[in-house]
């Protein structure tokens, strides 16, 4: 069986290391990166907390001693059903079965303007283009006059989900305990930090006390959280609300949704809202023999969940997992599997040092503050790949937590030859 799974995220990896070394199993995993990113930390590198290299693990090392797995650096083109290939930019390739994981894009909701000007977080590459962002405009803020220093001290993330949420608190907690020390010449009362959501509620898709005290915490760090807003533009240097406010600002952050990377072949009449791919039980495109989808690219409609499963790291690692069962059951190699069903075995978000909530529905237990701090920090280093990269995620929280700063603050510039001298 030659099987094509096409993107290295938490979906794709699963899915590719159940298969690992599973007798009549070929397996080429193709990625335009070479290496797996642990998205749910990128906030992180974003605000100069971790290095992009801890959060990220080279997709060969992880199959370093894999007889059946073969990695392959492309994106894909194109999905010809009928003759059970893909077109890709690095040449046309033929499966037995084809699986889908490429994951979803930044969502701007069709607004170009926003598209041209805001930063979007969805790659290691997007969260150190933030840093230097952020870095850079407290440099540029020295360098005006002060009462023109407003548009570079004041920071909009849009999206009141976990990473709105997390990147916010993670600015605030910059604003009070680094930035005072790296720009004394700065008034940082003056700084201001906006999280934008359009419903009522930050952390919507959690329980109503996480929602509440999101923002009770995120308005203790000095986010001014203004829900039921909708930013209508944003031309790099004002953001206009759909309500008719303004704000000044030469930083706006996008993090209000993900669309679906549907790839040309797909049939139109099976991509629902959100750019999402329909599945049966068993992750199958209906009306196909072998083209499979899981992770935020796959809508599964269950009793559980009618609306499709949440796009989250823990439903594509599930999704890999039943997904590599059931290829094996077809293979004679597994018992048959019962269709898929997610099991949410909890959610959460942290806002800050101490701050965090949890929630774990299925023994209805709600945890805040600094314990629910510690089963965040505690879960996610558990997913991290690599004992060196865990080590060095801790040893950075630790020195972190211990002296209140962070050591990254680093500004990488582009130079020629010639500025050198050589």
């Amino acid at each position: 069986m030659k099987i094509i799974i096409v993107g290295g995220g938490f979906g794709g990896l699963k899915l590719a290391r159940s298969l690992n070394n599973k007798p009549g199993v070929e397996l080429i995993l193709l990625d335009q990166f070479n290496y797996h990113q642990f998205q749910p930390l990128f906030y992180q590198v974003a605000t100069a907390a971790l290095d992009a290299s801890n959060i990220s693990f080279p997709l060969r090392k992880v199959f370093h001693n894999s007889r059946n797995v073969h990695i392959r650096l492309g994106t894909l083109l194109e999905v010809l059903p009928e003759e059970n290939a893909v077109l890709t930019s690095i040449g046309r390739m033929n499966y037995d079965v084809l699986v889908l994981a490429m994951g979803g894009v930044t969502n701007f909701f069709g607004n170009h303007r926003l598209a041209a000007s805001a930063y979007r977080m969805k790659s290691i590459t997007e969260a150190l283009q933030i840093r230097h962002s952020l870095i850079q405009n407290f440099e540029n803020a020295l360098g005006v006059d002060p009462s023109m220093r407003n548009k570079f001290l004041t920071i909009v993330v849009v999206g009141g989900g976990p990473t709105g949420v997390e990147l916010s608190g993670a600015i605030a907690e910059m604003k009070r305990y680094v930035l005072p020390k790296d720009y004394p010449e700065i008034d940082f009362g003056r700084m201001k930090i906006y999280l934008l959501e359009g419903s009522p509620h930050t952390l919507a898709a959690m329980s109503e006390k996480s929602s509440v005290e999101s923002k009770v915490y995120l308005e203790k760090l000095g986010v001014d959280v203004l829900t039921n807003t909708i930013v209508k533009d944003y031309d790099g240097n004002t953001v206009s609300l759909q309500d008719g406010r303004t704000i000044e600002s030469a930083t706006l952050i996008w993090a209000a949704g993900i669309t679906g990377n549907v790839p040309s072949g797909i049939p139109p009449e099976l991509v629902v809202k959100g750019n999402r791919i329909k599945v049966d039980r068993f992750h199958k495109i209906p009306g196909t023999e072998n083209i499979y989808v899981i992770g935020d690219l796959s809508y599964m409609e269950t009793d559980l969940y009618p609306h499709g499963h949440p796009q989250l790291a823990s439903a594509a690692i599930q999704q890999g997992k039943h997904l590599s069962k059931h290829l094996l059951s077809l293979a004679g190699r597994h018992r048959p599997v019962e269709g898929f069903e997610y099991r949410d075995k909890g959610t959460m978000a942290t806002v800050g040092r101490d701050l965090a909530v949890v929630d774990i529905p299925k023994l209805k237990l709600h945890f805040k503050g600094f314990l629910a701090w510690m089963i965040w920090m505690s879960l996610h280093l558990m997913l991290i790949l690599g004992v060196k990269n865990r080590l060095f995620v801790f040893l950075n929280w630790l020195y972190n937590y211990v002296t209140y700063d962070q050591s990254l603050r680093l500004l990488f510039k582009e130079f020629n030859k010639k500025d050198t001298g050589t």
